[in-house]
């Protein structure tokens, strides 16, 4: 190693400098002042717990992309966090236990052990809320217009989601008696969006002639709300649990539609995002120019279950990181007082920068030097003027 790559941060990895720093910590603030007014509360996990908590649950995909160290105090595994979803369902289960809705907020880092996009970060910082207790689908429209508000919140100019339901795709595997290794092959292949490949596994694995043409069909079942009511027709001849879903989407989007006019709400019915632990409604939110989601959630009621209190569930979390990088925001420069190192006596001046501080003032102390300049980021200066300490400006 160089003297030049001690230096280096690993790939995907980032530092915050200060303009950044600020708009994001600015960002975060308002989030969570915004999930506070609409009753969430507040909640800080560790960075850090075993796995056997943290990755219970919720599927291979979140396993993998989880860093895994060795508590050199107990030898158990442990896992830095790559989701906060499933520690405030331990908090809901045990540590915060409530009967009822819980409502829970958070913000903070997690660490991916590989980007989830093409020049994504590996250290994004999230924030989000989870709805215990709940499982009417007004928890859900909820949740879908709570993420919107976080959109608007945050300054992005326009409002585009994706919304789909896990529930279509189980229901025609049930009708269409996959096994597991089929569900999961077929589920690989609609991911990709492999038509061609579709086909072919559909020829090969389905008899049944109603239930190919249904999953052939499934990819193109995409667009504006017209295609859930084509999807309900489709589906009314093979499965009922295929057709209460597609129902659950028509109203969810409604009461999210009338609430937020303005937002365009795109419908993918085999958008299969969180499969393996998401149980309902699924939705996500993007913005031109990024290719990843900035936003994603979901229904994922049987979460709980596995940390011994089976709840509904239902919530969402914001990629703070991508959202200041979309905003292109010049950097305000921060607006403060310069007091010169040889301003008076060195304790009336310390009086004054106290008393300017305590009025929320940003004061910068001149320590051996006299002279502001762009590095103070000052715009006005203490000056001492017949006896008295006056603010003037630059």
């Amino acid at each position: 190693m160089t003297s030049a790559d001690r230096w280096l941060l690993p790939d995907g990895v980032e530092e915050i400098l200060p303009a950044d720093a600020e708009q994001i910590e600015q960002l975060r603030r308002r989030l969570l002042n915004l999930y506070s007014s609409w009753g969430y509360d507040l909640v800080i996990p560790p960075l850090l717990e075993y796995t056997d908590s943290l990755l219970i649950g919720l599927g291979r995909d979140l396993d993998l992309l989880t860093f895994k160290v060795t508590d050199q105090l107990s030898g158990r595994t442990l896992g830095i966090r790559a989701d906060i979803t499933p520690q405030t369902a331990r908090m809901d289960a045990h540590s915060f236990r409530r009967e009822g809705a819980n409502r829970l907020c958070y913000a903070g880092h997690v660490v991916y052990t590989r980007p989830r996009g093409p020049l994504a970060t590996r250290t994004p910082i999230q924030a989000g809320v989870e709805l215990y207790g709940i499982a009417g689908l007004n928890a859900d429209a909820e949740v879908v217009s709570l993420m919107l508000e976080s959109l608007q919140c945050a300054g992005l100019p326009s409002l585009h989601i994706d919304l789909g339901h896990v529930g279509i795709f189980r229901a025609l595997a049930k009708a269409g008696k996959l096994d597991t290794p089929q569900e999961e092959a077929l589920f690989e292949l609609l991911q990709r969006k492999a038509a061609t490949e579709i086909t072919h596994w559909v020829d090969a694995n389905i008899s049944d002639p109603a239930i190919a043409t249904l999953l052939l069909k499934l990819p193109s079942l995409a667009g504006d709300a017209s295609v859930l009511a084509e999807a309900k027709v489709l589906f009314a001849e093979v499965s009922s649990d295929a057709v209460k879903a597609v129902e659950e989407l028509q109203l969810v989007s409604a009461q999210v539609g009338e609430r937020y006019p303005q937002a365009e709400l795109y419908f993918d019915l085999s958008e299969l995002r969180g499969y393996h632990y998401h149980t309902g409604v699924v939705f996500a939110a993007f913005a031109p120019g990024f290719g990843n989601a900035i936003a994603n959630g979901g229904r994922y009621d049987d979460i709980g279950e596995v940390f011994g209190h089976a709840r509904p569930a239902t919530g969402f979390s914001v990629d703070i990181t991508a959202i200041n990088s979309l905003l292109q925001t010049e950097f305000t420069a921060f607006t403060g007082i310069f007091a010169p190192a040889n301003l008076g006596e060195p304790h009336e001046r310390w009086q004054a920068m106290r008393a300017l501080r305590a009025k929320g003032e940003r004061v910068v102390c001149g320590l051996n030097d006299s002279t502001v300049t762009a590095d103070h980021r000052c715009d006005r200066q203490l000056v001492l003027a017949d006896g008295e300490y006056r603010v003037q400006s630059l």
